[in-house]
């Protein structure tokens, strides 16, 4: 079967006006600004009220408390600038448009539970490539779940744990002023009540180890590999594990001895980790949701057994609207290389060999 022409001959356009580039990124830029902006001062609210007015805010962790406010601008700031272009805002539209689809829930009710579970909190998908990474990724996303959960809400002062006595061992816990439970600090619930963020470094130690070895053993991983971006996010939480679990040690083996060190190289690591998320590896956490989105979009899409077929050899690409969604993104693009959507990846290949023979190589002769 003949290549199509629209295939062979496609190429990109010629580039835009720079004229009007400038004005285009500075509304953006203007737009991510105002958006981080807003979710912080949102948080700073939510961090007074819910602190009743400051009165369970522990003013020692006003470093954490400040870092997580820079955290909540550079996240609006970075999404917001991310899902200004074209492909990630129809990804957004498309993701996020099937999560909340009420079409989809009457077609599977049970879907998007089930792929929150295995795609977000499980990652399946992870499993395919290596066993060892999926179960490195785990022990490192619930670790750090763990953490968080335990670690912003008494940063926030939202959390509270009082004791009557002052010095336990009983101890009433606290969620915006109302009591949740009361508990014993030396029964098994009290321990974990009070390392579970040991646990979560335990956790997350593990995994970050091994990801770092794989990134300088690993040929492939090693080729492409930035210290900024791959490297320092797995310091920086090896970092943050080991000196908590440290803090641990001094209180309970030292007596204190170098607790106000480690207290400090603690406090630094955190706060420069929190800075750091929206601007590196980290920012795929964000992400993730409307990439969820997407994967309900294509697996309701098949319920309809919506299957598109290639147009070189027949075999199946991906659903119908998958596929037309692609084209659509190559068009937001202003690519030109819309037609290639319809074709497997195979025949992808096929086609640009061809045409490599044709256009290219045949100048030489």
């Amino acid at each position: 079967m003949s290549e199509p022409t629209e295939v062979l001959a496609a190429a990109p356009p010629p580039p835009g006006d720079p004229e009007t580039t400038p004005p285009a990124r500075r509304s953006v830029a203007a737009r991510a600004t105002l958006a981080g902006t807003l979710v912080s001062l949102l948080l700073v609210v939510a961090i007074v009220l819910g602190s009743r007015l400051l009165r369970d805010f522990d003013s020692a962790l006003l470093p954490y408390a400040v870092a997580t406010v820079f955290l909540a601008f550079g996240v609006a700031y970075r999404y917001t600038v991310w899902v200004s272009a074209p492909g990630a805002r129809r990804l957004f539209k498309k993701g996020f448009g099937s999560f909340f689809s009420v079409e989809n829930f009457k077609k599977a009710p049970t879907a998007l539970p089930k792929m929150i579970a295995t795609y977000l909190g499980f990652q399946k998908f992870l499993g395919a490539r290596s066993r060892a990474r999926w179960a490195a990724h785990q022990l490192i996303f619930w670790g750090c779940l763990l953490a968080a959960a335990i670690t912003f809400p008494l940063t926030w002062g939202w959390f509270t744990f009082t004791s009557d006595s002052g010095s336990g061992p009983g101890y009433e816990m606290r969620i915006w002023g109302f009591k949740i439970i009361g508990f014993d600090s030396l029964n098994i619930v009290g321990w974990l009540m009070f390392h579970g963020l040991d646990i979560a470094a335990v956790l997350v130690i593990p995994g970050a180890c091994y990801f770092l070895w794989r990134r300088m053993k690993d040929r492939g991983a090693i080729t492409g590999q930035r210290f900024a971006y791959d490297l320092l996010p797995l310091i920086c939480l090896i970092v943050i594990a080991v000196t908590g679990l440290l803090l641990t040690f001094s209180s309970i083996f030292l007596h204190g001895g170098g607790y106000e060190f480690l207290a400090i190289l603690h406090m630094v690591s955190v706060v420069f980790t929190l800075i750091y998320i929206p601007f590196g590896k980290f920012f795929h956490i964000v992400q993730r949701p409307a990439a969820v989105g997407m994967q309900l979009f294509k697996y309701t899409a098949r319920q309809d057994d919506e299957i598109f077929a290639c147009k070189r050899c027949g075999e199946p690409v991906d659903t119908a609207p998958y596929v037309e969604n692609l084209r659509g993104t190559m068009k937001d693009l202003k690519l030109g290389f819309d037609a290639w959507a319809e074709y497997c990846p195979r025949c992808k290949r096929v086609l640009r060999g061809n045409a490599y023979l044709s256009h290219v190589k045949k100048g030489f002769k």
